[in-house]
């Protein structure tokens, strides 16, 4: 059997870059999905590249099935049979009441966080499941603590995305088990991201991190270290299982 390969959506920062490359230094060719920072993918397959790993950098808005069609397509050809999807791409916007949010606003959100999350593991279904001739796989999608928590006053539009998330995981889960791919999910609670920065407040782990019962904020790696565990034949029974990374919140 050739060398495992994962692709990460949103891979060139972040939980997303943390994962590329714990996942690469785990023996696997990686592909590191991005939008338009080519130079912070670059980066992410650099360092891969420089420890020995093999990985490439591959464009792509998860907004736009083109662009994900052409994504997967290119890992094929260039890394050979995929074994692990990491549904991390996503998008938040500044923090607002649902008073003050636009259409545009809200279907922006959702048509990245879950039309995105749903094509991109339509991709991966049709090239692992064994019904299609594969030889089986893992899904780990990235939910959010504000699955639960709900997000008040700040953002209830990417909460609810996350809650679609949620359900999607758990369906998805059930509808592939007979077919050798797991579909799991981990819900990030206050991890130190660039994505509080593009909702306007960069500190805002730090100003809600005492209300966190670990009294921290998280690191992009303790994520990573769960989404590799969910993916590891360690967890070869979990399917539609949910790991909270959030200090106990």
């Amino acid at each position: 059997m050739g060398q495992k390969v994962i692709l990460v959506t949103g891979g060139s920062r972040g939980i997303g870059a943390a994962t590329a490359q714990l996942a690469a230094a785990r023996g696997y060719a990686v592909c590191v999905n991005y939008v338009s920072n080519r130079a912070a993918a670059d980066a992410v397959v650099n360092d891969i590249k420089s420890k020995g790993g093999k990985a490439i950098a591959v464009a792509g808005d998860v907004a736009k099935e083109a662009d994900i069609v052409h994504l997967f397509d290119t890992v094929d050809k260039e890394l050979g049979p995929l074994s692990a999807l990491v549904n991390n791409a996503g998008v938040l916007d500044h923090q607002s009441r649902l008073q003050d949010m636009t259409a545009e606003r809200i279907n922006r959100v959702l048509l990245a966080n879950i039309t995105g999350s749903l094509l991109c593991a339509r991709e991966a279904v049709r090239r692992m499941s064994t019904r299609n001739g594969g030889s089986g796989g893992g899904i780990v999608n990235l939910s959010s603590m504000a699955a639960k928590l709900g997000g008040p006053g700040e953002y209830v539009d990417y909460a609810a995305s996350k809650g679609a998330i949620d359900a999607f995981t758990i369906g998805l889960a059930k509808e592939v088990a007979a077919e050798g791919i797991r579909v799991n999910a981990v819900r990030p609670g206050l991890i130190y991201t660039d994505i509080h920065a593009s909702g306007g407040e960069a500190g805002r782990v730090d100003r809600l991190k005492d209300a966190v019962p670990m009294k921290r904020g998280g690191t992009a790696e303790e994520v990573a270290h769960a989404i590799m565990w969910l993916l590891s034949d360690e967890a070869s029974y979990a399917t539609g299982t949910f790991i909270d990374i959030s200090g106990g919140r």
